[in-house]
């Protein structure tokens, strides 16, 4: 048994943080001096995970679970020596860093399944293209800090047969009904979603109040970077979700949370690594237990700013499409940086995609290419190994620095002109040759997606080469 100036130096060193804290409540006790006490405290020093029984309960079995959490949490900051095992789709496409980095992500003691997709590249922590399965805890950079980005189609009843005779009236509503990069609306969108309490406890915890107006300015624009608006040719071999077979004029837009979910993500990225401090090339993966207030909040907070990003998408579509003069027959979309509570394998747990589509059984998605190359509507095969996921793109096989010294214009603007494409905007870092081969990538993942149709781009509105596109704007 421990003597009792023992008993404090053990409870002041449970926390580095708060030293003292628990030594000091343990010193204001006034049966500090009873043996059973002084017993009961060595039990929860030998043994914080084992409840107390006798006289002192009460008093100190609040302390024991305080410190058992905390020793938990403490080890839980131990990376295991091994990651665990996970598969890799499209392997041969692939490169070492991206690789690198999800087995950093499989060290990490909440994880408990993990995929990498074939479009994966490396990013800010976990590769784009990574798929985490993690156990009663988020990780914030795992989501990303464009919380919400997804793909939005609509298709038209329109023919494609009729896309030159209205080329250059989907020309004028795409240039008129679309904002890129820090262009704003001259006035605010009013909207219940920017009435939501949820959006005045943001506004008023970061102290901003201009959020919730900056939100309506952004509402229905676009971000910079691999974000576009474009129109173009869906093809379907067979009917499909009530669409005849057939070509058909459709729109297609790629885009995030904007400032909002940017805020967000970078307050909770920061908290998380003050909360979960891991060393060296892990401290972009901390998280947030779900069990604390903070993980809570991020989650609530994550939600609002996929219902946002929502929204804007469908701002977009709707502003573009009373525009162009086109009625809507199907809108598809999806998230791709995004946690959902899902169960595999019997367990409740926080799946994240980052960079990733939703591909459970029966669930539609969007697979885009690049500026000049098809994107594909798809239906999710529901695939264990992938975690019900597949790939949110081609995935570059260049930087964006890289693709800027590497590719010219005219090398660009050949490749757009053999696809048939109209470039509204665009930098070389958004070059088709920056980005890998889509076909052979939708090839790979043959087992977790059922191709509906092939969209292929042919007037596509995008932002000048700017900052990658976590950037918020």
């Amino acid at each position: 048994m421990l003597n009792f100036a023992e008993i404090l130096k053990y409870f002041a060193g449970v926390d580095k943080r708060n030293a003292n804290i628990f030594a000091g409540r343990i010193y204001q006790m006034k049966d500090r001096d009873e043996p059973d006490f002084i017993a009961a405290l060595s039990s929860i020093a030998a043994n914080s995970e084992m409840p107390l029984s006798g006289a002192y309960v009460q008093d100190l079995e609040p302390i024991r679970i305080e410190v058992s959490l905390i020793i938990k949490h403490t080890r839980s900051l131990i990376p295991r020596e091994q990651p665990l095992d996970y598969r890799i789709f499209g392997a041969e496409v692939i490169e070492e860093a991206a690789r690198k980095q999800m087995n950093d992500v499989m060290r990490l003691s909440p994880v408990v399944g993990g995929a990498l997709m074939p479009d994966a590249h490396p990013g800010y922590g976990i590769p784009i293209g990574g798929v985490v399965a993690v156990d009663n805890a988020v990780i914030p950079y795992a989501v990303g800090v464009d919380i919400g980005c997804r793909m939005h189609l609509t298709v038209f009843n329109e023919p494609y047969s009729n896309f030159e005779k209205l080329r250059e009236k989907l020309r004028h509503s795409i240039m008129n009904g679309t904002y890129f990069g820090k262009a704003m609306r001259s006035s605010p969108i009013e909207h219940a979603l920017l009435d939501d309490p949820r959006i005045i406890q943001i506004e008023n915890y970061f102290k901003l109040p201009e959020f919730r107006k900056r939100a309506g300015l952004q509402l229905g624009t676009s971000g910079s970077g691999n974000h576009f608006v474009e129109f173009g040719e869906l093809r379907l071999d067979k009917p499909t979700e009530g669409i005849p077979a057939g070509s058909w004029i459709a729109l297609l837009s790629h885009s995030g949370s904007r400032a909002l979910g940017f805020k967000i993500a970078n307050h909770f990225c920061d908290l998380a690594t003050k909360v979960t401090p891991l060393a060296g090339d892990l401290k972009r993966l901390a998280w947030l237990s779900m069990e604390t207030e903070e993980g809570r909040a991020y989650w609530d907070a994550m939600q609002l700013a996929g219902e946002y990003s929502a929204l804007n998408h469908e701002v977009i579509h709707d502003t573009v499409s009373t525009l162009s003069g086109l009625t809507p027959l199907l809108a598809v979309s999806n998230h791709h940086n995004f946690a959902w509570k899902e169960n595999h394998g019997g367990r409740d747990l926080y799946l994240h995609r980052k960079g990733a589509t939703p591909a459970g059984p029966g669930v539609l998605g969007i697979i885009p290419g690049s500026m000049g190359t098809p994107g594909y509507l798809v239906r999710g095969l529901g695939f264990d190994q992938s975690l019900n996921s597949a790939s949110h793109g081609a995935g570059r096989k260049m930087s964006r620095t890289q693709a800027t010294k590497e590719i010219s214009s005219d090398q660009r603007d050949a490749q757009l002109k053999a696809a048939g494409v109209e470039l509204l905007g665009g930098g070389l870092d958004e070059a088709p040759g920056a980005y890998k081969d889509i076909r052979q990538v939708i090839a790979a993942q043959s087992d977790l997606v059922e191709v509906l149709a092939e969209f292929n781009p042919k007037i596509v509105r995008m932002a000048g080469a700017e900052k990658d596109p976590e950037e918020g704007n």
